[in-house]
Order: C-alpha cells, then sequence, then structure tokens
C-alpha cells in the first residue's frame, strides 16, 4: 500500500510541476512512451495491491482507477497549472499504458498456468 500512495503521489507531482528536460530516447513520441510506462506501473501496483484484499475484478478496477487518475491529471495540469497543459494525446497515452498492464497481467496469467 505505501509503495502504492508513493507512486501515486509522485506522479502527481510530476504531473503538476514544470519539468526541465527529459531524457529522450530519441522518438518523436518519447513524451508518451514516459507516459504510458507511468500508467502501466500506477495499474500494475493497484492491481497487486486490491489483490492481497481479494477483491474481485481486481483487474478491471486497476484498469479504470489508473485510467481515472490519467485523465483527472491532465484535467489538473490544464485547470491547476500556469505552465503544463491538457493533452488529449497524454490522456490516451495515459490509458494506453493501463490496458497494456492489464494485457500484461492477463498474457502472464496464461503463461503461468500453462
Amino acid at each position: 500500500m505505501a509503495l502504492l500512495v508513493a507512486y501515486a503521489i509522485v506522479l502527481l507531482v510530476l504531473s503538476l510541476i514544470t519539468l526541465g528536460s527529459i531524457e529522450t530516447l530519441g522518438s518523436s513520441i518519447d513524451d508518451k512512451i514516459h507516459h504510458s510506462g507511468a500508467y502501466f506501473v500506477l495499474t500494475w501496483l493497484i492491481f497487486n495491491y486490491l489483490k492481497t484484499l481479494k477483491i474481485k475484478n481486481a483487474l478491471i478496477i486497476a484498469l479504470f482507477a489508473a485510467s481515472t487518475y490519467g485523465v483527472l491529471m491532465e484535467l489538473f495540469q490544464d485547470f491547476l497549472t500556469v505552465n503544463r497543459t491538457f493533452d488529449v494525446y497524454d490522456m490516451i497515452a495515459n490509458i494506453f499504458g493501463a490496458i497494456f498492464a492489464v494485457l500484461f497481467v492477463v498474457v502472464y496469467r496464461k503463461l503461468k498456468i500453462k
């Protein structure tokens, strides 16, 4: 739980502060890759926490929770900051990161069973 809360707080702070130059991967979509990766991790952390509580549909709940958090972060950037702006493509990247995490868990479970 502590790791999940700490990660969510770090993600909140990084979403709302003005960031300097971030190391690039040499692609025009580096920012979107960073967003997807961040929300992949968030979804995975939420899922694992819910799983420890033995909550049914933990994977679906984690998907919706992380996606909602990603949408809220983009809205907060627009309404709560001066130097950050709402970007629909960042929001989509956040959601795709959550979806990729769900797909990863599903595939991992299938491979683990075999």
